[in-house]
């Protein structure tokens, strides 16, 4: 069984695109998929609404997909293709609350696809990806900070597109290994044999 994760260096550049097209295009590994969220001050982890709550009934909270609406980044899991779909959601830099239950539903959940940066703070996946966006300028500390831990670096293709980040990280991106995609296009036949056979290699090893 692997553990897969997939992270990036903002919101909205196709993370979730990525997660939910390797589910479709692997569906024989029978994912469990999940989405983990960290809310800012004043937001509730319970139910992401505005709220002054500070207890720790608040702090973490663990939801199991059940709609195939595909309108939540969890739904499009499900509607993929994914066996199970968790939403987890902390206070930001809390994640180290989920943890405990987080870790039993890794090493039960069988073949599992993990959205987020964070996670690599406290687990070493089988696989790691990272999605970038040279078109948005927003860059997250944490896409940073493990940035050179990426098995494989998912580019957007721009055509000539640059942005500070780019040549700030010229080293980390020439030493990786790096796979471009066409915007709307997230998940090609490349990616999908690269993480097939990662994941066969490693479960055969």
């Amino acid at each position: 069984m692997a553990l897969v994760i997939v992270g990036g260096s903002t919101r909205n550049i196709g993370k979730t695109s990525v997660v939910a097209g390797l589910i479709a295009a692997l569906r024989e590994r029978e994912w469990t998929a999940i989405k983990i969220t960290q809310y800012g001050h004043g937001i509730c982890s319970a139910n992401g609404k505005d709220c002054d709550c500070a207890t720790a009934d608040h702090s973490v909270a663990f939801t199991e997909e059940r709609d195939r609406s595909g309108v939540s980044d969890s739904s499009r899991y499900l509607v993929a293709g994914a066996k199970r779909s968790l939403w987890v959601r902390t206070q930001q830099g809390e994640l180290f609350e989920a943890m405990p239950r987080l870790r039993r539903e890794i090493a039960e959940g069988g073949n599992v696809i993990v959205e987020s940066n964070s996670l690599l703070q406290f687990i070493q996946p089988d696989l790691f990806l990272s999605v970038l966006d040279p078109a948005v300028e927003d860059f997250k500390g944490s896409a940073r900070r493990y940035l050179d831990r990426a098995d494989l670096i998912l580019m957007a293709r721009r055509g000539g597109t640059e942005v500070a980040w780019q040549r700030s990280l010229e080293g980390i991106l020439r030493r990786s290994k790096v796979l471009y995609f066409d915007p709307e296009k997230y998940v090609s036949d490349d990616l999908v044999r690269f993480v097939d056979d990662k994941m066969s290699a490693g479960q055969s090893g």
